[in-house]
């Protein structure tokens, strides 16, 4: 993940309050550049990330 991060492609990454789930928000043209991005990180192969849902967002205030 910090190798996405310092890429570019992973620009938000942190926990979610009181679950043990995480918000990610990366720089992608599609889904499947996501998954695949995600399937080689070590968050993945240690067990630590479950992708359970890809969306597209458009951010409409603010700046990244």
């Amino acid at each position: 993940m910090d190798d996405l991060y310092e890429r570019g492609i992973a620009l938000l990454v942190g926990p979610m309050e009181g679950t043990d789930e995480a918000l990610i928000i990366m720089r992608a043209d599609t889904a499947e550049q996501i998954t695949k991005l995600l399937e080689g990180d070590p968050w993945t192969s240690m067990g630590l990330l479950h992708t359970t849902r890809i969306a597209r967002w458009e951010l409409r205030l603010g700046s990244l």
